[in-house]
């Protein structure tokens, strides 16, 4: 499974955690399941287990850090709250954070490139402008970043 295909996943169950009250379990399975079967995109999952896997792990770590994440995120937002923003925006934002933060085997120009595609895809057509601005300040201050959380 390609990486953008799982941070779309993501993406889509965070916003289906967060609309819905569902655990990541939950969402991760019903969203991997939705594109192993019949789809419109003709997405390929070959191996549902590491996907799931995967995918969990990115919503997990982002769903378990979002206060931190928002905390965050709210240095960078000028003008905007947290709350305000879009939902796909606020998930797409969170999942970049969260990589960028949290995960040693993304480099931070890669998740905020992806995260740009992503908000793209799902987002309005100013998402990805809009993910840029934030993530593109962010990416140059990641160490600072690091070690207030």
């Amino acid at each position: 499974m390609k990486r953008r295909l799982a941070r779309e996943i993501a993406v889509q169950s965070l916003y289906h955690m967060e609309m819905n009250e569902v655990e990541a379990e939950e969402a991760v399975r019903m969203l991997i399941a939705e594109a192993t079967g019949e789809n419109e995109g003709e997405v390929k999952i070959t191996n549902v287990d590491e996907a799931e896997t995967f995918v969990l792990e990115l919503v997990k770590g982002t769903w378990s850090r979002k206060e931190d994440i928002d905390r965050v995120l709210t240095e960078y937002l000028k003008g905007w709250q947290v709350s305000r923003l879009s939902k796909v925006d606020r998930q797409v934002l969170r999942l970049a954070v969260f990589e960028m933060v949290y995960r040693d085997d993304v480099p931070g120009k890669v998740a905020v490139n992806e995260a740009i595609e992503v908000a793209k895809h799902f987002g309005t057509g100013e998402s990805g402008k809009f993910v840029n601005g934030v993530l593109g300040k962010m990416v140059h201050e990641i160490d600072q970043i690091k070690q207030k959380l």
